[in-house]
């Protein structure tokens, strides 16, 4: 899979859905200053690119999961991506809501599982994990049995890593934010002064900048 990370880090700095600005760092919505911002949405715009994260879905799912028996897509990000996956293995597929809909039936799944269907979960990002942790917790309530949750890219955060442990669901991903900091120095993306900035963020987000 290592071959796997390295193409899709490269595919996703080449796209532009990942920004790397050590020397001005963004703010997430957390309020941490990131050196790294990701939109892996614009994928969905690149034939090739979106179908090399769809095959490497695939073989990631087989490898790992290979009782699964219905994907699911996370919303909004993981949807497309979770219906070109099912449509390679061949299984059902449904999507799963942040929250309820405040109308008709209320539904949080759309389309139909069975009780104790066994799942794959979709996303597109992983930071901490809470999203997708109460996505796959939404999922339980209706009677799936959730293998675990295979997404793009995460950031390695530390505090992820705990929420997926505590929560004992499995994650994997395609590429990382240790594989792609490299391939952007290789490319030229970042220098090495960057490149400490980077992988001191990814040790510590509290003091990476003092």
């Amino acid at each position: 899979m290592s071959e796997l990370k390295e193409l899709i880090a490269k595919d996703l700095l080449e796209i532009q859905a990942v920004f790397l600005s050590p020397k001005e760092p963004f703010t997430w919505a957390s309020g941490i200053k990131s050196p790294i911002y990701t939109d892996n949405r614009i994928t969905i715009s690149y034939p090739k690119v979106r179908r090399q994260i769809a095959e490497g879905f695939a073989k990631l799912i087989r490898e790992k999961f290979p009782e699964v028996e219905v994907i699911a897509g996370a919303a909004t990000g993981g949807v497309p991506h979770a219906a070109w996956v099912a449509e390679l293995l061949e299984l059902p597929m449904v999507y799963i809501r942040s929250k309820p809909k405040d109308h008709g039936k209320g539904n949080q799944i759309e389309g139909r599982i069975k009780p104790g269907q066994k799942m794959v979960i979709i996303e597109d990002l992983i930071s901490t994990g809470g999203s997708v942790i109460e996505t796959a917790k939404a999922a339980k309530r209706e009677g799936a049995e959730v293998l675990g949750v295979a997404a793009i890219f995460t950031y390695e955060l530390k505090r992820g890593i705990d929420n997926f442990a505590a929560a004992n669901i499995p994650f994997e991903t395609l590429s990382n934010y240790s594989t792609l900091i490299e391939i952007a120095k290789e490319i030229g993306y970042v220098d090495e002064e960057e490149l400490t900035l980077l992988k001191r963020f990814k040790e510590n987000q509290a003091t990476w900048l003092d």
